[in-house]
């Protein structure tokens, strides 16, 4: 791509511009509530902004683009209007204990509800899956936007990009103002770079349609039109329509709801209102985040021809960098770099934030030096933070090993390791006033034990028997090319090898449920646990935020039945 001097402008103007912006809204950090939670005072407008711009990174403007051009279509879309829902159960059920009880983590809330060890397990998961899974796939995938823009080009001081050094350069600007700021820097950050995404995204969808003739002229095209449905078949391998009834739930309420780096912002909310009203502004910005991802890789085919590689029409190819190379003039193609880029921080910032929030007050402060000083904690926060971005650089690299299958595969398939197990033990602990902390502990150590099985062990069964040619081979497809009537037991093998990963992790979720109901019967608690109850926090809710809630459902569901 090549780049004028005002879109290198544009770009470096931006960075900078949010990096000192963030470190003067957040100079006055004196304390650990201040560090972590920004001092307890986030406004709702922040908190909306900020949970958009810590969710959406390259991770969906390049995978979800892709697979809107590919065989998913709009129904791609599922993960963000689904999360819109999502956001609202959230608001209305999840938020209210967590704020009442007056946590800093949400590890913090299983100490309460089950035992000091349930706390531990369940920060030891989320630490692996932010240091080794999110933060690694995050800074790759910032590191390959980078390359993928600035890369073959010589540039004054640093020489060429390389894939290597835009993984440290994405990792470098993230860990400046966070480690310096905490929570407040990353929020105020988020609340430019997330403005900047939606209008980066909004310029793209504008230029496509342009490009394309107009909306009315793209809809009557046969490779669009098959792509704008949002329920696909049942044997559809990546969304069968079966994963709403159970599957795709689980992955979004633990992520709106109970993952650190996502739900922090919501427990440094001012008042419940205010975080109420927060959680309910990004659910109606989920709304519109499908027009600026989705439908311009929809749209690729049509609008860039036979500039497509071969085979793109089918596979998750990374179309938005096409799309902006072709489609968006000097200027405006430095701001929407920019906002990409901005994106990738946004959200590396705030899992190198919430990783060094466990590790100080779950693991630090709670189990090894509990009479920690303000200032210690909030040093080991800074220190913490600089650590977990070397191991991410560090370990990135590695992600571009084909065997991975893509950030986006990879990110989805290990953390549905942990997030059945993890939602399990949250959801029986408010329905089930006598649940155990045992029942929670085994609930979230068998989630990645139950998911494994059925993943890894049953497709290295039937690659060994039937020769597989690659990992994403489906049993079925092999069967018919071999001509064969395979047994009882290899059908139910191949069954669970061609799942959807969503139906995977819903089977996972009910066989945990089962686990966590016999422990609960076999060993109740004699008395429940009694919850803590913040005395210095204003818990008043307000009528608008059912009104808005109920307004976001209805909008969804009418854009399920619009595009069904």
């Amino acid at each position: 791509m090549q780049l004028t001097s005002l879109d290198i402008i544009f770009f470096l103007a931006f960075v900078a511009f949010v990096v000192g912006f963030a470190i003067l809204m957040s100079r006055k950090e004196r304390d650990s509530t201040d560090y972590f939670l920004a001092g307890r005072g986030a406004t709702w407008p922040l908190i909306g902004f900020s949970l958009i711009a810590a969710n959406i990174s390259t991770e969906q403007f390049v995978g979800m683009s892709g697979a809107g051009a590919g065989n998913a279509g709009l129904a791609i879309a599922s993960y963000e209007w689904i999360a819109a829902i999502t956001l609202v159960i959230v608001a209305l059920f999840f938020l209210p204990r967590f704020l009442r009880a007056g946590i800093f983590t949400i590890p913090e809330y299983l100490e309460y509800r089950y035992s000091p060890a349930a706390r531990v397990v369940m920060s030891l998961l989320l630490l692996t899956m932010f240091v080794f899974i999110t933060t690694v796939a995050v800074v790759f995938s910032g590191g390959v936007t980078l390359d993928i823009f600035f890369g073959n080009h010589t540039y004054p001081l640093i020489g060429e990009v390389t894939l290597v050094k835009g993984i440290w350069a994405i990792g470098l600007v993230a860990v400046i103002y966070t480690a310096f700021g905490g929570l407040r820097a990353v929020l105020w950050a988020d609340l430019v770079q997330g403005s900047a995404l939606i209008l980066g995204g909004a310029a793209v969808t504008l230029f496509t349609l342009k490009a394309a003739g107009g909306w009315n002229a793209a809809m009557a095209h046969a490779e669009v039109s098959k792509r704008m449905h949002m329920v696909l078949p049942s044997d559809h391998p990546e969304l069968p329509w079966t994963i709403f009834l159970l599957g795709i739930w689980i992955p979004n309420l633990y992520y709106w709801g109970l993952n650190q780096y996502i739900t922090q912002r919501t427990l440094a909310a001012k008042t419940l209102r205010a975080g109420q009203l927060g959680v309910m502004f990004a659910a109606c910005l989920k709304l519109i985040i499908p027009f600026v991802i989705v439908i311009p890789g929809i749209l690729a085919p049509l609008v860039l021809g036979d500039k497509l590689q071969p085979g793109m029409e089918t596979a998750n190819d990374p179309v938005y960098p096409m799309l902006i190379r072709e489609l968006i003039g000097p200027g405006w193609r430095g701001f929407v770099l920019a906002a990409l880029a901005g994106a990738v921080i946004s959200s590396l910032a705030s899992m190198l934030n919430s990783a060094s929030t466990i590790f100080t007050m779950d693991v630090y402060k709670r189990l090894i030096m509990p009479s920690a000083s303000q200032i210690s904690l909030v040093w080991l926060g800074r220190i913490t933070t600089i650590l977990f971005m070397i191991i991410a650089c560090v370990l990135a690299p590695s992600l571009a090993d084909p065997r991975f299958g893509g950030v986006f595969k990879f990110i989805q398939e290990f953390q549905g390791l942990f997030s059945p197990g993890i939602l399990a033990a949250f959801v029986v602990g408010f329905a089930v006033p006598r649940a155990p902390a045992a029942a929670a502990i085994v609930g979230m150590v068998i989630s990645p034990l139950v998911y494994g099985v059925m993943k890894w062990p049953v497709g290295w069964y039937l690659t060994s028997k039937y020769v597989f040619e690659t990992a994403e081979t489906r049993a079925a497809d092999v069967f018919a090319k071999l001509g064969t009537a395979p047994g009882g037991f290899d059908r139910f093998m191949g069954y669970l090898y061609d799942m959807a990963f969503l139906n995977r992790m819903g089977i996972t979720f009910v066989i945990i449920l089962i686990v966590m109901a016999i422990i609960t019967k076999l060993a109740p608690l004699r008395e429940p646990r009694t919850m803590p109850v913040s005395q210095n926090f204003d818990m008043q809710s307000s009528r608008s935020v059912s009104i808005v809630g109920g307004a976001v459902v209805l909008v969804t569901v009418g854009l399920y039945v619009f595009f069904w």
